[in-house]
């Protein structure tokens, strides 16, 4: 998934390039490669994976509204790990390997299967704690990613092929522990879950510890920001769904539309944020783009919990949650402060220069925080916080641009 120095690859895609007949060689394509962006199998996967993303947060929302706040925000990430995972890993490895021919499509669509599978077991493993349907979904995810491993494997060889190898056993070896969700007692699942997942986040830099993939940075930050688009995205309808679903059954538009202008707010101050700098030309070295990688399951889960949150305050606005203002109001101002300071330390940390610009980010997250316990206006205060931070930084960064502009003139 990362490097820690570019690899020897051809600036042109081999694998692409090798015949246009239905079967060709798994080469690794390079990392130079010119005009290179997300193609239409890429944007069909995430699209699948989103589906059981809406399921954790239907299935998130129905927790919290009931009262079982705790429990649920631990199913959810238990489950969001999974889907991240196998996403995150598929993202990486077509970078560096996709050659577009008919078995890599096929074994793809597998993997596409298995995310479904994956969602149809979403609500049991929530309601009923059977992990069953989620445990088979995912190995048929990761067994069609180790199938890819070891295509690749029979396509190189030396350093590249030991890589793909210790990928490919990695991933199998994973697959025997996540089947302790299944046998063993729903005590013991948590700890199960927490040694798997660190296993899981060891095989990228044991396999790569020698020879590092040639992954393509801007096809990297494009893939990342198309999956943020899509959850955002995924974000909005849930929230627009439910509102539509208060006004509908209850009349309630006085109650609801505070919650949906914040909450549209919040959305749209997101999307700016993320995209207001170009993370490309970061994701150089293994440790940035593992720092990098990694942090997004906290982008990406707290991005889908948003819309979440959202539900749950207009369920609670309609009077059908059993939980307080406050705490439906925290279930929106918690996801939003926690993705405004993930995407702050991942994204924008790095292109803001002294320490006014600095604090725009992580003030705004400590302010939506505090927006909590303005009631029934919770919701709508934090949306007009959110937009405010796009503003200040918009501002601040226009000005620093101009002042550094006029030294340069100065200095001529």
């Amino acid at each position: 998934m990362t490097s820690s120095s570019p690899p020897s690859s051809p600036p042109a895609a081999q694998g692409a390039s090798e015949g246009r007949g239905p079967l060709r060689r798994l080469t690794s394509r390079g990392r130079h490669e010119a005009h290179r962006v997300a193609s239409p199998l890429e944007l069909f996967f995430d699209l699948c994976f989103v589906v059981a993303i809406a399921q954790a947060g239907i299935q998130l929302v129905h927790a919290v509204a009931e009262g079982h706040t705790g429990e649920g925000i631990l199913n959810y990430a238990m489950v969001f790990f999974a889907i991240w995972w196998a996403w995150m890993n598929f993202t990486w490895f077509a970078s560096a390997y996709d050659n577009d021919d008919a078995l890599y499509r096929v074994v793809t669509l597998v993997q596409i299967a298995g995310v479904l599978v994956l969602a149809a077991g979403i609500s049991r493993a929530f309601a009923d704690h059977e992990f069953l349907a989620v445990v088979l979904g995912y190995v048929i995810m990761r067994l069609a990613m180790t199938a890819q491993w070891l295509r690749a494997a029979l396509s190189s060889e030396g350093p590249e092929r030991t890589t793909a190898l210790r990928y490919a056993g990695g991933v199998l070896v994973c697959q025997v522990g996540w089947l302790g969700l299944v046998v063993l007692p729903e005590g013991a699942r948590l700890w199960v879950f927490l040694v798997m997942a660190l296993a899981e986040l060891c095989v990228p830099p044991y396999a790569e510890k020698n020879h590092t993939t040639s992954w393509h940075p801007h096809h990297i930050a494009e893939r990342y920001g198309l999956f943020t688009i899509i959850v955002l995205g995924e974000t909005i309808a849930a929230a627009t769904v439910a509102v539509k679903s208060g006004i509908d059954e209850n009349d309630a538009l006085g109650e609801l539309l505070p919650i949906a202008a914040g909450g549209l707010l919040i959305i749209f101050a997101a999307w700016w944020i993320y995209f207001v700098v170009p993370i490309h030309g970061r994701l150089r070295t293994s440790g940035q783009a593992f720092l990098w990688g990694y942090g997004h399951y906290l982008v990406f889960a707290s991005a889908a919990a948003i819309g979440a949150g959202l539900e749950v305050a207009v369920e609670q606005a309609l009077g059908e949650a059993h939980i307080s203002t406050l705490s439906a109001s925290a279930a929106v101002t918690l996801p939003t402060a926690l993705y405004l300071l993930t995407v702050w330390a991942l994204h924008a940390r790095y292109f803001k220069v002294g320490i006014t610009q600095q604090l725009v980010l992580p003030v705004t997250a400590l302010l939506v925080i505090c927006c909590t316990f303005l009631g029934e206006w919770a919701v709508l205060t934090a949306g007009i916080v959110s937009a405010l931070s796009v503003a200040v930084g918009s501002a601040l960064t226009g000005r620093g641009a101009a002042r550094r502009s006029g030294a340069q003139k100065r200095t001529t």
